[in-house]
C-alpha cells in the first residue's frame, strides 16, 4: 500500500474549485503556477513574477465563469497572456535593441540561443513574437495588445526582421 498523497489533475480539480473548495483552489493554482510563470516570463521578461501574480489573482476571480472544462488551458493562456501585456505596458517597459556584435564566432547558432537574441529585442517586438509563438493569429494579437491589427502587423515584422538581424548578424 501506499502511503504517497495523490493530488488530482487541474482539470480534476476544477469543477470542486468553481464551486468554491478553497483547498482545490489552491491545489489548482499550484499546478498551474510554472505554466502562467513561463508564459509570463516570455512576455514581460523583467516583470515576469508580477505578471504571474496578476495572471493568478484573474485566474482565480474569473473561474467561474469559464463554462468549458475542456477549454482550461487556453483560457488560462489567454488569461495570462493578456495580463502579461497589461503588466509590461504599465511598467512602461519599451526597452531599446541591442545590436550584436558583429565580431562574434562565425556560426551564430553556436553561439546564440533563442532566449537570448528575445532579450536583446524590444518589449513590444518580443510581445507579439511569442504570442506569435503561442498560436495567436493577428486579429487575436490586436485584442490581447489593444492595438489596431495594422500596427500589430507592423511590429510583428519588424520583429521578425530584428530576430533575424540578431541571429544572423552577418547576414544584414
Amino acid at each position: 500500500m501506499s502511503t504517497v498523497s495523490h493530488i488530482p489533475t487541474p482539470l480534476a480539480l476544477l469543477p470542486r474549485a468553481q464551486s468554491g473548495d478553497e483547498q482545490a483552489m489552491n491545489h489548482l493554482l499550484t499546478e498551474i503556477t510554472p505554466y502562467v510563470a513561463r508564459l509570463c516570463r516570455s512576455v514581460t521578461h523583467d516583470d515576469g513574477a508580477d505578471a504571474t501574480q496578476e495572471a493568478l489573482l484573474a485566474v482565480y476571480r474569473g473561474l467561474r465563469t469559464l463554462r468549458e472544462p475542456a477549454a482550461f488551458y487556453g483560457w488560462v493562456r489567454a488569461v495570462t497572456l493578456r495580463e502579461a501585456v497589461r503588466t509590461a505596458k504599465r511598467a512602461g517597459d519599451e526597452g531599446t535593441y541591442v545590436q550584436v556584435d558583429p565580431g562574434q564566432e562565425a556560426n551564430p547558432l553556436d553561439a546564440v540561443h533563442i532566449s537570448d537574441v528575445l532579450e536583446r529585442l524590444s518589449t513590444s517586438h518580443r510581445q507579439v513574437l511569442t504570442l506569435r509563438a503561442y498560436g495567436l493569429n493577428e486579429e487575436e494579437m490586436a485584442r490581447v495588445l489593444s492595438l489596431p491589427i495594422g500596427t500589430v502587423r507592423s511590429r510583428l515584422h519588424r520583429a521578425r526582421c530584428r530576430f533575424r538581424e540578431a541571429w544572423l548578424p552577418s547576414a544584414a
